[in-house]
């Protein structure tokens, strides 16, 4: 995954915006950096009179960057300036010939990517972005001391304090609002009247006081009462009839003027500026309400929320999460170094609680981890266990582990690259022998290079999570193969073992099924798109039937859980970050414990960043008390289980202490000393529990329409001009590489086909983002010239499309400003070339040795 010194994230950029002025740079070719990047915090100094550092961007974005502008009349030449971090000991990156900032306009200087250069570093949560002029002087420098949850932006641009901004607005004037938004109107039929409900996209609670509410009519106005408040991400409703309801405070009458059929709502701050407006010509049969929330366009919901997250029909929205509100530390501050990224749970023969395989990405580590019974838990390696190729060499970028149920005498590590050669790619599936993680060094026994799949994909943005899934279960689940177009057939991958193996992508932010075969071959039979930006971490839970997909900070912490329906992996239920947990923690790493006590089951999460020197976290998550791994209809062997019939050591009616709980009596993990928060209280009507509460569902329902299993191809006489541009790309294309495509956030949640036109060529079936998007690759065969990219609904409904021009997978880059030099070339070609070893002496052996 992302380490702290390299945040790439989900996306691979496919263009440069050229009118914002984004300019990307290349190695510089004198060192810099003798200055001290502590003292102080913004200097501005000889020519750079006029020239600011106006957006940093150092979290959750698809690159680190910063924007430069321009507030003086006249254009500056940045040509041979250098940038640099707070570390001396990074390779500066040279701005090139041509890069000129226009009077009044932004210059972006990006981190490098797949399909562009850029520095090579990454900006950290206390970091410092330093520019020195051509003669290599200090002109300009910012410094921060801890991640923005937006950006750091200037307020005004150019002139003002640096702030957390309303939004990252990359290369364009920043936004400095207010952060309230109008999210949800009834004009009719409300209770006890009219409302407007108002949401915070902000970081920090806003304070309403002073605030004027108005219709469409100018002396209808309503001060809002002082002391009324709206929490970061929080809701608070103002009615008609009495102000303050939702989760906000505050009293008075009400605004006390209804809302027509063809009416308008405006929100201004207490200087009287404009915040939020919205106006509509008859009454929605529901509400009107933001898809998503506090984001998106206004659209007629399914059903009123008053005070809560909105619903749309066919959209899946995200949920407050059912467990337990915190996630509590386990490890003792230090016990790792940093960098954890993939977690898996298993039964264990010694521990009632089961034991957990973490590893470590940039070190390449493993570690094997017990429970002391008492909620604790701790490495019973604490040096961790150095992995390598087959060979002996290298050092392979970690993500994600697994263990199988037909291979117990090895665990698997999903790796993006090896990095010791960090800028190839090297998405690979790695197999390890060992059962309890003793050895100082392990060679891997095979290896299962993917980098033939994934053309162009970024050496950081390949395998991050990794989990493995039964052939019985797929099979009584009717779970359809792809790749053949029909039912799952084991038999049609011999010498694959009894499994299939899921792994999520980072650079695709999709989830993909793969039969990996004992003479080292591969064959993707599945391909999961995500409502996420990115993936970094999946697991196969058999008490649910279900797969869990997670996203980390880039997503605020969402989890993912996707069921079978109609033979393929269908997006569920979404949740938000459990309520308490800090939802910057980068959790690339997700485990959930098997065993369910006193309703609740133990999840796990790593954080890669160490926050606070703690890389492992506990929370909880519902469960039926009388139900184990294996029982009921569920009962489908998970890793280690054997035959799934036995219960785990200490089960058996499910009253063993879990982790944290003494003597069963006690709370679960995260409630402290049980006089704080209590177990999550399970929905009514499952069956019976201890303590008088009814224990939850075991199972998400279905929230989504289900979609055909193929799509249909749309005719090209469909393709009219009516539906061109209700879809968006960028005009240039590379071949091999990713592109995103704005869908609209009306989609948000549907499943879609993209295709490539003129002959119809599938290039995905992804499911829209929350933010209204979908990312698909375009094949490095894609013969260059101008194409139509067309967004269908399975029924090949055209939803959309728009005209492209793709570029030839090996020819020059486009870029606009500079000269690319002959080693940077080769660098990027080798970057597509997504080079990589292949070793595959046999799939496993039960119980054998490396």
């Amino acid at each position: 995954m992302r380490t702290p010194a390299l945040r790439l994230g989900a996306g691979l950029a496919t263009g440069i915006a050229l009118a914002a002025g984004v300019l990307t740079a290349t190695p510089a070719v004198a060192a810099v950096g003798d200055d001290d990047p502590t003292v102080g915090a913004r200097v501005t100094t000889g020519p750079a009179a006029g020239l600011a550092i106006n957006e940093v961007e150092s979290n959750a974005d698809d690159t680190d960057w910063v924007e430069l502008v321009n507030t003086s009349s006249a254009a500056i030449d940045l040509s041979g300036w250098r940038f640099l971090d707070s570390d001396s000991s990074h390779t500066a990156w040279t701005l090139p010939q041509g890069s000129t900032i226009a009077a009044g306009g932004y210059l972006v200087v990006d981190q490098e990517t797949t399909t562009r250069p850029g520095f090579d570093f990454g900006l950290g949560g206390a970091d410092a972005v330093r520019f020195y002029d051509a003669s290599g002087a200090l002109a300009l420098r910012y410094a921060w001391t801890t991640h923005a949850a937006v950006t750091w932006g200037s307020c005004p641009d150019g002139s003002g304090t640096l702030v957390d901004t309303t939004a990252s607005t990359k290369g364009k004037p920043n936004d400095c609002s207010s952060p309230v938004r109008i999210n949800e109107v009834e004009s009719q039929d409300g209770t006890p009247g009219d409302w407007v409900e108002l949401t915070n996209v902000g970081t920090t609670a806003v304070d309403l006081g002073g605030y004027v509410l108005r219709d469409s009519e100018d002396d209808h106005a309503w001060t809002i009462p002082a002391g009324t408040t709206v929490a970061s991400g929080g809701f608070t409703v103002l009615d008609e009839a009495q102000a303050g309801a939702g989760s906000g405070s505050g009293s008075g009458s009400g605004f006390g003027f209804g809302l027509g059929k063809a009416d308008s709502v405006r929100l201004y701050d207490a200087r009287g500026t404009l915040v939020d407006q919205y106006s509509w010509t008859a009454h929605a049969a529901t509400t009107y309400g933001r898809n998503p929330d506090g984001t998106g366009d206004f659209a007629e919901t399914a059903e009123p929320t008053k005070g809560a997250i909105n619903r749309f029909a066919g959209v899946v929205t995200a949920e407050a999460w059912p467990g337990g509100p915190d996630e509590t530390v386990l490890d003792a501050e230090d016990t790792f170094t940093g960098d954890m990224s993939g977690l898996d749970w298993t039964t264990s023969a010694s521990s009632a609680d089961g034991q957990l395989w973490a590893v470590q990405n940039g070190d390449g580590l493993l570690y094997h981890l017990a429970s002391d019974g008492r909620g604790g838990w701790a490495p019973t390696n604490a040096a961790g266990v150095d992995l390598r190729y087959a060979d002996g060499t290298g050092t392979p970028d970690a993500e994600g582990v697994t263990v199988t149920a037909d291979d117990p005498g090895a665990v698997y590590v999903s790796t993006e690259r090896d990095n010791d050669v960090s800028k190839v790619s090297r998405p690979s599936v790695l197999r390890f022998a060992t059962t309890d993680g003793s050895e100082s060094v392990l060679r891997a026994t095979d290896e299962w290079n993917l980098a033939a799949d994934f053309p162009g994909l970024g050496a950081n943005a390949g395998l991050e999570g990794v989990t493995w899934v039964p052939d019985a279960w797929l099979t009584s689940h009717q779970f359809v193969d792809q790749h053949t177009g029909s039912a799952y057939a084991p038999a049609s991958y011999p010498g694959h073992g009894d499994g299939l193996f899921l792994v999520g992508v980072e650079g695709t932010a999709s989830v993909y099924a793969y039969a990996l075969m004992d003479d080292g071959s591969s064959q993707r039979v599945a391909t999961i798109a995500t409502p996420f930006s990115l993936v970094a971490e999946v697991q196969f839970d058999p008490t649910l039937d279900a797969l869990w997909v997670v996203c980390d900070e880039a997503c605020s912490g969402r989890t993912a859980l996707f069921d079978l329906q109609d033979g393929a992996f269908t997006l569920a239920t979404l949740y938000e970050a459990p309520a308490n947990a800090d939802r910057a923690l980068a959790n690339e790493g997700f485990a959930i414990s098997g065993r369910c006590v006193d309703g609740a089951r133990a999840t796990f999460y790593a954080d890669d960043n160490d926050t606070n020197g703690s890389s492992l976290r506990t929370g909880t998550y519902p469960c039926d008390a009388t139900t184990e791994p294996g029982d009921g209809d569920g009962g489908t062997p998970g890793p280690g289980d054997g035959d799934g019939g036995t219960p785990a050591p200490g089960d058996g009616d499910g009253g063993t202490p879990g982790p944290g709980d003494g003597d069963g009596g006690t709370p679960a993990p995260g409630d402290g000393d049980g006089g704080s928060t209590p177990t999550p209280t399970p929905t009514p009507g499952t069956g019976g529990g201890a303590g008088g509460s009814t224990p939850a569902p075991t199972a998400p329902a279905p929230t989504t329409p289900t979609t055909p299993a193929t799509p249909v191809a749309p005719d090209a006489s469909a393709l009219t001009d009516g539906d061109r541009g209700s879809v968006s790309a960028p005009s240039g294309i590379r071949a091999s590489s990713s592109v995103t495509i704005t869908v609209g956030t009306q989609h948000a949640g549907q499943r879609v086909a993209v295709w490539l036109f003129s002959e119809p060529r599938l290039l995905g079936t992804p499911v829209v983002a929350v933010d209204g998007t979908v990312t698909v690759v375009v094949p490095a065969d894609v013969p260059a010239g101008q194409h139509r990219i067309v967004v269908a609904a399975f029924d090949g409904t055209v939803l959309g499309w728009t005209g492209v021009r793709i570029d030839p997978a090996t020819g020059a880059l486009a870029f606009t400003g500079a000269e690319l030099g002959g080693g940077i070339a080769a660098a990027l070609l080798l970057l597509a070339a997504g080079a990589g070893v292949l070793v595959a002496r046999r799939r496993r052996t039960v119980g054998s040795p490396a």
